[in-house]
Formats: C-alpha cells, sequence, structure tokens
C-alpha cells in the first residue's frame, strides 16, 4: 500500500507561507484606500424612486431625482428633478428644478426653473429664469429674478423731487 500523502487541511495560505486558519480565509480583507469614494458617486443622476416616502430634509450636491414623496425641506447647489410621481410638501432651495409632479411649498432657486405641463405647484416661486409649459397648474406668486445683485441698495421710499417754487399755503391762504 502506497504511502498517504498528508494534504493542508485548508488551501488558503498567508502572506508568510503558512496555511491560513478558517476564520481568515472566510474573512475578506479589508485595505485602506487613500481616496475613498462614496457609493453615489458614479456620475450619473442619484434617483429616489415612486416606492420612497421621506419626512425630513435632503441635502445633495450634484444631481437628484426624486420619484416619491418627501416632507420636510430640500436644500442643495445641484440639479433637481421632481418626477411625475412625486408629491413634495415642504421648501425646495435649488440651483436648477424641472417639476413635473406635485409640489406644495415654496421654491427657491438660483438658475433655472421648469414647470412641465402635468405638474402642480401650490406655493409661492422665486428664480432667475422661469419656463411654464401649457398645461401646469401654478397657484401662488412668481418673482423672476436678475441674476445681478445690484451694487448699490436704494432706498425704500421713494424719493420726492419738487421744482423750484414758492411754497404757497394750502386752501387758497396767501402768502
Amino acid at each position: 500500500m502506497p504511502p498517504v500523502r498528508e494534504e493542508p487541511r485548508y488551501s488558503d495560505i498567508d502572506d508568510n507561507n503558512h496555511p491560513a486558519s478558517r476564520e481568515e480565509a472566510e474573512t475578506p480583507t479589508i485595505t485602506d484606500n487613500p481616496n475613498p469614494k462614496p457609493m453615489a458617486d458614479h456620475g450619473g443622476k442619484d434617483i429616489l424612486s415612486s416606492d420612497v416616502e421621506i419626512k425630513g430634509s435632503i441635502k445633495f450636491q450634484k444631481e437628484l431625482l426624486i420619484d416619491g414623496k418627501v416632507e420636510g425641506e430640500i436644500n442643495s447647489d445641484g440639479v433637481l428633478t421632481i418626477g411625475e410621481n412625486a408629491d413634495i410638501r415642504g421648501e425646495i432651495k435649488t440651483k436648477s428644478i424641472t417639476v413635473y409632479g406635485k409640489v406644495h411649498g415654496n421654491i427657491t432657486v438660483a438658475e433655472r426653473c421648469e414647470l412641465k405641463s402635468k405638474c402642480t405647484l401650490q406655493g409661492d416661486l422665486k428664480a432667475a429664469r422661469l419656463t411654464i409649459e401649457e398645461g401646469a397648474t401654478f397657484i401662488g406668486k412668481s418673482e423672476v429674478t436678475s441674476g445681478a445683485i445690484p451694487a448699490k441698495v436704494t432706498s425704500a421710499r421713494p424719493e420726492v423731487v419738487r421744482p423750484n417754487e414758492p411754497i404757497k399755503a394750502a386752501f387758497g391762504a396767501r402768502a
């Protein structure tokens, strides 16, 4: 009978050429990445789908499509799209927005706001550029701002300019 050759119990070998234990073989190795990237940093648009409901504030940096329900503030320097199934209840402050769904709250936009044909906006709107398609429902006030901030702030009271005439007494009294 030929001699029986003993094999290592586990075939994994560690850095020192020793058999690794079963625990080490099953545990993934974690390496330190000097430049970690967030999971959502994939270059595309982040999406909150129609089955998502959020109560609270949302902040994002690049692009976000919301197609679900949100109750609370949305703040960003990015581009926001409100999808057809969306129902937003709260204040929105962002760089740019396109609305296809429902918004109940005020919107303040630094650059461009588009209200698409089937959307509903119930609240005030402030934007540098505003596009409202035929069929959109908008209940509120709109203010289209200039992108520039005036260098000199003018007084809230109008200035009264009077010609150089002698002041006459009221009701026909003689001076």
